[in-house]
């Protein structure tokens, strides 16, 4: 019996600590970290990403089991997690560090991410274009300890921040209430 590989996904669906839950704890998803990519500075901190000049999203990057949760059923829960019509950040975080991409990791993720993209714009879910992006991973940078699973460290804060960003609003009326969790 052979060994499955594992492979990543990188996501940009703006604030990080919202990122996390959708895809965590879901059977074949082996870790999820939040952290910065895309940008031009090496090792960049959060002092520096929020600032918005270094050019990096905030990203999570997910390690998963294909066998067990296809690449596809990634797309499947990304896309309901942001507003793909807007360029300039998400609900209430602004700036290009809070922009919504996909980094791909091979030809494969690239083909099902344009593909999956193309799919939504022709829905007619959103009257505005799609803008999210879709390019090639760079190098990932790990965000601060205190970043990491903020959800489970704090609930109350994740909720609020969740709730009065519109981020919950917006995902309940595009996809419904069970995209909200």
């Amino acid at each position: 019996m052979g060994i499955t590989k594992t492979e990543l996904a990188t996501f940009a669906g703006g604030c990080f600590w919202c990122m996390v839950k959708p895809f965590d704890e879901m059977p074949g998803i082996e870790k999820i970290i939040s952290g910065y990519t895309g940008g031009v500075v090496k090792n960049p901190t959060y002092e520096e990403i929020k600032v918005g000049d270094t050019g990096h999203y905030e990203a999570v990057q997910i390690e998963f089991n294909p066998e067990l949760f296809p690449y596809e059923k990634l797309l499947e829960l990304f896309w309901p997690q942001i507003d793909p019509t807007d360029d300039g950040g998400q609900f209430f975080d602004r700036g290009s560090q809070y922009r919504t991409a996909i980094f791909y990791h091979n030809d494969r993720q690239k083909e099902l991410a344009e593909k999956t993209r193309e799919e939504l714009q022709l829905s007619g879910r959103f009257t505005k274009p799609i803008v999210t992006e879709i390019m090639p991973a760079t190098d990932f940078y790990q965000a601060e300890e205190y970043h990491q699973k903020f959800y489970q460290k704090n609930p109350e804060k994740y909720k609020q921040e969740r709730q009065e960003s519109g981020r919950d609003a917006h995902i309940k009326e595009y996809w419904g209430e069970e995209y909200t969790k």
